[in-house]
């Protein structure tokens, strides 16, 4: 089986409100990732979530996913990723690892990154734009004790800068598939691509 991960941990400190929360397209941000990966070919959906947990549950109630919450509040991604990891069941061959604000996901890149794992061409796939990598990033349940383990300093990072020649990148046309949302300028880019017609505005909803 093939699990995924949601990152939805964080603290939305630069946004200044709980990004994943903000509509997009007529759905939250986070609503948007959950449901490309449930349109993939994915088997399981784990997303891991923070102080900001019961929001998020609220948003995701009736989705295909599972929640993990993740304690440590002030923690890094790489705990978050641990937390997933640790909770996907023993039977996963792979995990595609997500970004909770990472709109413009869509099920064929996973799917295509999917593909490549199956017909073995490697054990770590990732999308690729431009010469610069990005999410989401296909693991091979051979790596999980090791991110579990090690990486704590450099984390996810740091595990692939030390994989780079196990890595197979896979090229996509727009950045946009990539781009996740920090700032409020994030944001508004992210409407103009997503809402035809949308009027830039200075304030948050």
């Amino acid at each position: 089986m093939i699990g995924a991960v949601v990152l939805a941990a964080g603290r939305s400190e630069r946004m200044g409100t709980q990004k994943l929360l903000l509509p997009l397209g007529g759905k939250p941000i986070i609503t948007r990732v959950v449901d490309e990966l449930s349109a993939s070919q994915v088997d399981e959906i784990i997303v891991v979530v923070g102080r900001d947990g019961e929001r998020l549950r609220e948003k995701l109630a009736g989705k295909r996913v599972r929640v993990v919450e993740n304690v440590a509040t002030d923690s890094d991604m790489l705990r978050s990723l641990r937390c997933a990891l640790q909770a996907l069941p023993r039977t996963c061959e792979a995990a595609v690892v997500a970004l909770g604000d990472q709109p413009g996901i869509t099920h064929a890149l996973v799917d295509e990154l999917i593909r490549c794992f199956h017909r073995g061409e490697s054990k770590i796939v990732l999308p690729s734009c431009q010469g610069h990598r990005g999410h989401p990033v296909l693991l091979g349940a051979h790596y999980f004790d090791e991110i579990i383990s090690n990486h704590t300093a450099t984390g996810l990072r740091g595990f692939l800068d030390a994989h780079s020649k196990e890595v197979l990148r896979v090229a996509v046309s727009e950045v946009t598939a990539m781009e996740d949302v920090d700032t409020p300028a994030d944001y508004q880019r992210q409407k103009r691509l997503f809402e035809p017609g949308y009027a830039e505005t200075v304030s948050l909803p």
